[in-house]
């Protein structure tokens, strides 16, 4: 009754990259991610958006269970699960749901619903897959086991293991500023380029594991689990020795300390993470009756990043300061109950028996920050000199942040899907949560879908959804130090917890649940001669929709009053911003699929088509976000993206060809002299690979993707910091990418 694409374990292999993130945005136009170089955490843990709304409003599951999210506060603040720490070969199928689904799932699911399906089977397989890019770099080797056994015909053990050490690439000019600072100074050797604009360099080890035993003829047990760790390093800014502030001369705290004695060329500081992610699930099901059927589990999932700083320093300690730091570490853990039954119930009035789905969750969240190093926070001697405090390019976490939040909720929901005839059925889902921070919400779902023939039904949906805010949104801070070289004075920079009674001085208010309203209604078809699809047109609007506010500068007048007000740590503060609810916004679009399927020689051809348009207005906000935030939510992303896919096997041989295209978009960059856009053009990239079935088991592919070498148009804005190509693109950038693979199985 409402759009689903459904993914196979080949349509997943048939994409280079090892990320499930990656593999999506190929095969599905509704989904994006962005690469986004030099861009701290972001790197690492991209943003990935369905139907162009938040990386938190989709939401994920594994096997059908509540994935965690990553303990990352990316984009806007958004906290959204993070799909590259689950091993791609350990994917059986992928099911996304692209409609409202909160009254079925809960909290995220405003954009739709994820759905990772492990592998079951009995047997072994493997690959190894090595890439580079056109431009010489971006090598990349993967290597991926899996191994099933039967217990004795009771159940099955399935595991996996995924591993990918990946090279960074890079795509920049030397800087202008650079380029001088060589002539100025010949007899220093300063990189060319400076910094890189890139993927980053990533070594990641993925394990994961599905099992199931029946334990009678009416109960069995099923658990499953993923465990990762990565590392990655990428580069920040070049620091010009001749205009960063860290060069600064320091007469009053260290006289005989000069920074070009350690750095005569300047410095990139090298920024990396250190990840670790664990997510188990146990359960036991069974049947009562042949009507009710039952489902009880428990999961545990946390995801722990570090942050280190190397090739860097913390000016104002001068000569103690150390050239490498631990930033501190993020941690998001999330414990869930659930108990679920199904019911067949059967009615004379209905032309089937009725499936009624009911049950209960308890869910317990918990973000983390522990502080880093104590020099990678402190504000040293030589800030009276007017030497930045903290690990150059990403101070470390304070030991005044340090902290840990929680939230604790309860649902309870029924979903009732009924045949009322042959031909029509209806659906009506209803879910109540509870939550320890903000308060409750209720929200439902009414579904139908007639069918006029055998092959062509007319479906629609209506639904409400929400999205809670996480205990790191509600709680958390983000400051850095500084001193005031005129009165001496401490000061703070950054964003405060929504509840400071600071933050609440410039309008900040407790976070609510974003709240949205879905309508969608299509068409699917299907014939005899092979040929089926799908057309759907849907609307979303959210509002409260979750943002950050804009900085607000403190006064010394409004510092007076705090102060007198005995607001606790008013004195030090000069500029702040926040998490707010700022503004609502309407998503509507169009999705198109459909395939062919036929005998083509003495081989099948498979044509397939698919294509989303999407279109995103903000129709209200209250000022914070400003116009720089509205082009980037209505402008930033394609409207109109889609692919063309064909596939012929014959005698062993199989030859895919896939052609993508992204319309075009509009870039945004806040300056001081004020923000900066740019329109993009459309874009097309071709893949093709060819792969053989040997005897034996083995197989072999070559393929490229973005055969041709494109390159969009070039961003520039951002010129003068040697930047190539957009940051903030919704592809990849770095070229053609040639790739061989060779699977083994048996």
């Amino acid at each position: 009754m409402a759009p689903i694409d459904v993914v196979s374990e080949e349509a997943l292999g048939s994409v280079a990259s090892s990320e499930l993130v990656d593999k999506l945005t190929h095969i599905t136009p509704s989904f994006n991610v962005q690469r986004l170089p030099l861009n701290d955490g972001l790197i690492y843990v991209r943003p990935a958006t369905l139907r162009g709304l938040s990386p938190d409003h989709t939401l994920v599951l594994v096997n059908g269970k509540r994935r965690h999210r990553s303990a990352l506060l990316g984009y806007r603040g958004a906290q959204g699960a993070d799909l590259a720490q689950i091993p791609s070969f350990a994917v059986k199928r992928i099911e996304v749901l692209r409609d409202g689904a909160s009254a079925q799932y809960g909290s995220d699911a405003i954009a739709g619903v994820i759905n990772l399906i492990l592998e079951d089977f009995v047997g072994f397989d493997s690959y190894v897959q090595g890439s580079q890019y056109a431009e010489g770099d971006g090598d990349e080797v993967q290597v991926g086991l899996r191994g099933g056994l039967d217990l004795a015909d009771n159940g099955f053990l399935t595991g996996t293991l995924e591993y990918t050490d990946a090279d960074p690439t890079s795509r920049s000019r030397q800087r202008p500023d650079a380029v001088d600072f060589q002539q100025a100074n010949p007899d220093l050797n300063v990189p060319n380029p400076v910094q890189d604009w890139g993927q980053p360099e990533r070594q990641a080890l993925r394990f994961a594991l599905n099992a199931q035993y029946a334990l009678s003829d009416r109960t069995e047990f099923y658990g499953f689990g993923t465990y990762g760790e990565g590392e990655g390093s990428s580069d920040f800014n070049w620091r010009n020795p001749e205009s960063t502030s860290a060069y600064r001369p320091s007469p009053t705290a260290f006289p005989d300390f000069d920074l070009h004695d350690i750095y005569p060329a300047g410095f990139s500081p090298q920024f990396s993470q250190e990840d670790e992610d664990l997510s188990t699930v146990a359960g036991l099901r069974g049947d009562i009756n042949p009507q009710l059927s039952w489902d009880l589990s428990a999961s545990y999932g946390r995801n722990d990043i570090e942050y280190y700083l190397d090739n860097t320093i913390n000016g104002s300690l001068g000569p103690e300061s150390p050239t490498s730091f631990y930033a501190g570490s993020l941690i998001q853990s999330e414990a869930n109950l659930n108990l679920d039954f199904v019911y067949s119930w059967e009615l004379a009035a209905l032309a089937a028996p009725a499936n009624v789905a009911f049950g209960a969750e308890r869910r317990e969240e918990t973000y983390e920050i522990e502080a880093g190093d104590p020099a990678s926070y402190a504000v040293g001697p030589g800030a009276v000199d007017g030497l930045p405090s903290g690990s150059n390019g990403f101070p470390g976490y304070s030991a005044d942040q340090a902290d840990e939040y929680d939230q604790e909720s309860y649902a309870a929901y029924v979903d009732l899907e009924a045949p009322l005839t042959d031909r029509l059925t209806t659906g009506v889902a209803l879910r109540y949560e509870d939550f320890s921070e903000f308060g409750d919400t209720t929200d439902g779902k009414l579904s139908l879908r007639y069918e006029f023939s055998e092959g062509f039904a007319l479906r629609a949906t209506a639904s409400t959804g929400f999205r809670a805010p996480t205990p790191g949104q509600l709680g958390s801070t983000r400051t850095s130090q500084g001193l005031d070289t005129e009165t001496l004075n401490l000061f703070t920079n950054g964003r405060l917890s929504p509840t400071d009674p600071i933050a609440q001085y410039f309008g900040a208010k407790a976070l609510e649940a974003e709240e949205s309203t879905s309508f969608t209604a299509g068409a699917t078809f299907r014939t005899d001669s092979g040929f089926s699809g799908s057309l759907d047109v849907y609307q979303i609007e959210v509002d409260n929709r979750f943002g950050q506010s804009q900085t607000y500068t403190v006064t010394d007048d409004i510092r007076s009053e705090l102060v007198a007000e005995g607001v606790p740590g008013a004195e030090s503060i000069t500029g702040v911003n926040f998490y707010t609810n700022a503004f609502d916004t309407r998503t509507r679009g169009v999705d198109l699929v459909a395939s062919y399927s036929m005998p083509a020689g003495e081989g099948d051809l498979v044509l397939g088509m698919a294509w989303n348009y999407n279109d995103t207005e903000v129709t209200e906000t209250d000022g914070t976000i400003g116009e720089i935030g509205i082009v980037r939510l209505e402008d930033g992303l394609p409207e109109l993206t889609g692919n063309l896919s064909a596939q012929y096997r014959v005698h062993g041989w199989d030859i895919q060809g896939r052609l993508r295209y992204y319309g075009s978009w509009t870039d945004a960059s806040g300056q001081p002299t004020g923000d900066i856009y740019q329109d993009f053009s459309e874009e097309t990239f071709f893949d093709l690979s060819l792969s053989y079935q040997f005897d034996g088991g083995v197989r072999a592919t070559f393929g490229a993707e973005n055969l041709f070498d494109n390159y969009p148009d070039e961003a520039t804005f951002q010129a003068n910091r040697g930047l190539v190509y957009s940051r903030n693109s919704p592809y990849d950038t770095d070229g053609a990418l040639y790739y061989m693979k060779l699977n083994y199985s048996y």
